[in-house]
């Protein structure tokens, strides 16, 4: 992921999803492109065209503040594309999205004792931690249950984003599959542009983008996305038909970690199968233990 290639590839892609309609211009006849020439975006961030024309060459090093603020208004874009582009600004100056190095998050920082009390503490919710790279590290018990199709029966650590775009699975397990397709791409693309230089999601993305078309297509439109909150709906092959609510959470002691909790509304259809499928994941809990404690 070429910093150059990635502002360039950016502002194109925003700039072409635009038209002069949107921006408050007259289109005019004998247009070529569907959306801005880059003189117009040049007209509405107030900069010269030869300095734009730089810019989207990927030459972004040294853009002022004032300058991106302008370019964020010109293509008119959303909170988390702005920080995009300011993330794509100061890796191309050799500046940290924190200012300093972020320390990368491992399966280890996951498992910390105090961190997985806090996780099985919340037993009304699936709660789970996960990594830029979409890493599964922990999760409580409704979340080992909740994620079992994810999981499955060991192995590497499992990962949203192989489960995503390479097992079938996923296709039953989220009905609105396109739907998390792109936001699982925009929140990587996010969490690349903070550091582009990752090479563990160098890695990821290499994979993803040659074992899967769709994947290839998503990351090339280059939308990035935050999680925050909002709901989301699943297919459970034991539970059913959940819809929950979700919230993610930055885990300050370990940068790059967040903690997500699922949680149904209380009274639902989808809460009383939740607590269903605890007592399956808590039988097969006690199954696991006997077993293991029989061998």
């Amino acid at each position: 992921m070429n910093n150059r290639t990635e502002v360039r590839e950016f502002l194109m892609s925003r700039r072409a999803r635009l038209t002069p309609e949107d921006a408050g211009l007259t289109a005019g006849p004998n247009r070529r492109v569907a959306g801005l020439r880059r003189s117009e975006v040049a007209l509405l961030a107030d900069v010269s065209v030869e300095y734009y024309a730089k810019l989207e060459r990927g030459s972004i090093a040294g853009a002022s503040a004032s300058v991106l603020e302008s370019l964020a208004r010109a293509l008119h874009l959303d909170d988390t594309e702005r920080a995009h582009l300011f993330d794509l600004a100061r890796a191309a100056d050799g500046i940290a999205t924190s200012g300093r190095p972020r320390r990368r998050a491992t399966a280890q920082a996951g498992g910390r004792p105090s961190l997985q009390w806090a996780l099985e503490a919340i037993t009304e919710g699936v709660a789970f931690v996960r990594d830029p790279y979409q890493n599964l590290l922990a999760t409580n018990a409704l979340g080992r249950a909740f994620y079992s199709p994810v999981i499955g029966d060991g192995g590497r650590t499992p990962n949203l984003a192989r489960f995503q775009f390479l097992d079938p699975a996923s296709r039953d397990f989220y009905p609105d599959w396109e739907l998390f397709a792109e936001m699982c791409v925009g929140i990587m693309r996010s969490e690349a542009g903070r550091n582009p230089h990752d090479r563990t999601m160098q890695d990821l993305v290499g994979e993803l983008s040659t074992r899967s078309e769709t994947f290839r297509a998503l990351w090339g439109a280059h939308n990035v996305r935050t999680h925050g909150s909002g709901t989301k709906r699943f297919r459970h092959p034991v539970a059913g038909e959940l819809t929950l609510a979700y919230e993610e959470l930055a885990i300050t002691a370990e940068p790059g970690l967040v903690l997500l909790v699922y949680t149904a509304e209380p009274g639902s259809a989808s809460a009383e199968r939740l607590r269903l499928l605890a007592s399956w994941g808590a039988s097969e809990d006690t199954a696991t233990e006997r077993h293991r404690t029989a061998t």
